[in-house]
């Protein structure tokens, strides 16, 4: 009998295993091609600390209304545990898509795959997600903006200048592609004398830079790998009366003032709207069951002093 019992209870382990497939929830389905009614899409911001991060986040907000869909939005305040925490609040609250901008690309890949795991599909914005299944990234090309403000650098003080670099949040996709696409060109045409992070934070961006130009008076150039940082950088400068050429990297609204008042000497531009815009509508083609490219670039530009007239 207990024999009997115990094989009993195995049986019906076994059947409601298998009545708890791994089949994700309705909510969590792709929608059929002709209906986005009632879509609800999950955003994820690194920070709103930020002012390039606002915009971006208000560009995706404005593109979801336009398009008829519910969108919520977390901060995670520039913590990756706190991210990981805001994306599985997002998921039990029956979001059909995420748009993830990745406070760390490692730190993100547990979201990541926690919503692959109930079918909801990602797309990371300005950030990649080192694992797990992303549909789309969509970014600018940060290897090729980096590399812009190397050779912008070399144009304006010829090759050997002397340049320090103030790196963005370690283990993010964007502090390396940036950094990537700069050393391209500055590793064999200009003199790195100094590279430290800063973390993409204004407040940081001039304390390290008071640190490095006490101990570097030679430095003609500074690569910022964000606009916050060059404005910090900027302000540490002004603050010695020496002349030194700063490149940010963004295209906020603080910098291009910046640069049109000849604090900055000038800025990659991000295409804010374009990268919000495209997030969304990937979004929409995904939940309508087309296929879209795993990589979408957005192009970026140089401004300068001349361009801002």
């Amino acid at each position: 009998m207990r024999k009997y019992s115990i094989f009993l209870l195995l049986a019906l382990s076994l059947f409601l295993l298998a009545g708890c497939s791994l089949e994700p929830p309705s909510w969590a389905k792709a929608k059929a091609a002709s209906d986005l009614s009632n879509v609800k899409i999950g955003l994820s911001m690194s920070t709103l600390n930020n002012p390039f991060f606002v915009y971006l986040k208000d560009m995706v907000v404005k593109e979801a209304d336009k398009q008829g869909f519910e969108i919520i939005v977390v901060d995670a305040q520039n913590d990756p545990a706190k991210q990981n925490n805001d994306v599985e609040d997002l998921i039990q609250q029956g979001v059909n898509a995420l748009l993830i901008n990745p406070t760390d690309s490692s730190a993100i890949s547990a979201a990541v795959q926690t919503a692959n795991g109930v079918g909801i599909p990602v797309i990371t914005i300005d950030r990649a997600a080192n694992k797990g299944e992303v549909a789309s990234l969509i970014a600018s090309d940060n290897v090729g903006g980096g590399k812009m403000a190397a050779e912008y650098i070399v144009d304006q003080l010829g090759e050997g200048a002397v340049v320090a670099e103030l790196e963005g949040i370690p283990g993010t996709s964007a502090a390396r592609e940036r950094g990537q696409g700069f050393h391209s060109v500055a590793d064999t045409k200009l003199k790195v004398i100094a590279k430290q992070a800063a973390d993409f934070d204004r407040t940081k961006g001039l304390n390290v830079m008071e640190n490095l130009l006490q101990g570097n008076p030679d430095i003609q150039a500074v690569f910022a790998q964000n606009d916050e940082m060059a404005l910090g950088a900027a302000e540490a400068i002004a603050a010695t009366g020496r002349d030194i050429l700063v490149v940010g990297f963004d295209g906020s609204a603080d910098a291009l003032q910046a640069v049109k008042d000849g604090k900055l000497s000038a800025t990659i531009a991000q295409q804010f709207d374009l990268i919000g815009q495209k997030a969304v509508q990937t979004a929409a083609e995904i939940l309508q069951g087309k296929k879209v490219e795993s990589n979408i670039p957005v192009p970026i530009k140089l401004v300068t002093k001349d361009d801002s007239k």
